[in-house]
């Protein structure tokens, strides 16, 4: 099939790769002349584990290309998935300007049907609009072709989104357009061969679905830290709890692991826009409300634990942290990414800065994004290793759990801190054998 993709940013660019790996000829189309031109120089413009030899191969065999030409791309094919950045406005909505954008492009060069498939996390209603633009420019050419809107919502995890696109748990398809309907199943075929995964379902059901997803998946990370919190106040286990309820085979061990916050391009986001659509459609969202303040407070624990043990009260200022510097491993908002975005990083790294501290960071892949961050902050040096990154420093802080530092030479790292102190985020470590070595260690919820 001939396939459009709109967006080649982390959604598009994954669904364009694994489409064309299933035959299909595929046009990738961004507004970003230069990201094109990288990606036709074979320059991927994100970092995701597997992504590159797919694109690189489709690229060879010539079923993959990128063009900055909205006409070229909109004549490419039946099928046109919108994979574009919906940020959140001031007001927490999600912007859909792009979207729009998008679908203005489509009417105004459209020649023979389409089907035009939102792949992109939207509003409920969003189908809605696109039909209207897209008319809007039908009228305004005297046109009178049809189409199709469709939603199709993504469930990519980053650092496992190829494995997750070629192997869906789920295909939801928001549609009530048979002929639109049959070219999707024709386009997921491949993707279902050993059961059927494809759920058909109406255009603001499965629209509502993507955000429902995620604000579950959101309540539970937020639900854990919170009964963490409330572990350590009270010298409880938060680990021997999570096995407690995690072998219930109503709740399970997904998502019920405590750490310093969750961050990323989806969660934050998409929370904020479930809280404005059900503000919006006058049913507050409570618990989702509150998912969202747990998740800002939580991460702020690190950087409280760190000027708990090392703070001196100033005049003028509440815990200082004057004269230490803070080595940080882990600067993404999760592994086997480079995506900062909303990561508890950047909070721990403001809240460290604020109260005078120096930071030292580290990470395997985000280290040139961060350094563009904080290009010209004055206190925080992205250094190449874990090991540089300790050197010199008064104390370590995790924030993400890479796999590097899961077994770190912990005889090294006790020499190189000045004090030998642990403030884990992620809960990588035993605290009784790290004790055990002469560390102070300070998790998430375990015992002191």
């Amino acid at each position: 099939m001939k396939v459009s993709i709109v967006g080649t940013g982390y959604v598009g660019l994954v669904t364009g790769a694994c489409l064309a790996d299933m035959g299909n000829q595929v046009l990738c189309l961004d507004v970003d002349a230069a990201k094109v031109q990288g990606l036709n120089a074979g320059r991927l413009p994100i970092y995701e584990p597997g992504l590159e030899p797919v694109v690189r191969r489709n690229r060879e065999a010539g079923r993959l290309a990128f063009t900055a030409d909205a006409a070229a791309s909109v004549a490419h094919g039946a099928l046109q998935l919108v994979a574009v950045g919906t940020p959140p406005g001031e007001d927490g909505s999600a912007d859909l300007q792009h979207v729009l954008d998008a679908a203005r492009a489509i009417g105004r060069h459209m020649e023979d049907y389409r089907v035009v498939v939102n792949k992109s996390t939207v509003p409920v209603g969003t189908a809605d609009r696109v039909r209207d633009e897209i008319r809007k420019e039908l009228e305004k050419r005297g046109q009178r072709i049809p189409f199709s809107v469709v939603s199709n919502p993504e469930f990519l995890k980053e650092g496992a989104a190829v494995d997750d696109f070629m192997r869906p748990d789920r295909i939801i398809i928001g549609s009530d357009d048979a002929r639109a309907t049959a070219l999707l199943r024709e386009l997921y075929a491949p993707f279902q061969r050993n059961h059927e995964r494809l759920m058909l379902m109406g255009v603001r059901s499965a629209e509502l679905a993507k955000y429902a997803a995620n604000a579950m998946l959101a309540t539970r990370i937020s639900f854990m830290n919170e009964l963490a919190n409330l572990a350590e106040a009270i010298g409880a286990d938060i680990e021997e709890v999570r096995r407690g309820i995690g072998t219930d085979a109503r709740i399970g061990t997904h998502f019920l692991y405590p750490g310093a916050g969750f961050g990323g391009s989806c969660f934050p986001k998409d929370v904020k826009a479930l809280l404005h659509i059900g503000a919006t459609a006058g049913r507050p969202l409570r618990v989702v409300a509150a998912v969202e303040q747990a998740n800002e407070a939580q991460k702020h624990v690190l950087g409280e634990k760190i000027k708990a043990r090392f703070g001196q009260r100033l005049e003028g200022k509440r815990m200082a942290l004057d004269g230490k510097r803070i080595a940080l491993w882990g600067l993404a908002f999760k592994p086997n990414t480079d995506d900062m975005r909303e990561a508890a990083s950047l909070t721990l790294i403001e809240d460290l800065l604020a109260a005078g501290a120096g930071i030292r960071a580290y990470d395997p892949v985000a280290g040139e994004a961060a350094k563009k961050i904080f290009a010209g902050r004055k206190g925080i040096e992205i250094v190449k290793s874990a090991e540089e990154a300790v050197r010199g420093c008064d104390a370590l802080a995790i924030v993400t759990e890479w796999t590097e530092f899961r077994s770190p030479d912990f005889a090294h790292l006790k020499k190189a801190l000045g004090t030998p102190a642990i403030f884990d985020g992620r809960n990588l470590y035993d605290p009784a054998m790290v004790r055990a070595l002469g560390f102070e260690y300070f998790p998430i919820g375990r015992k002191q």
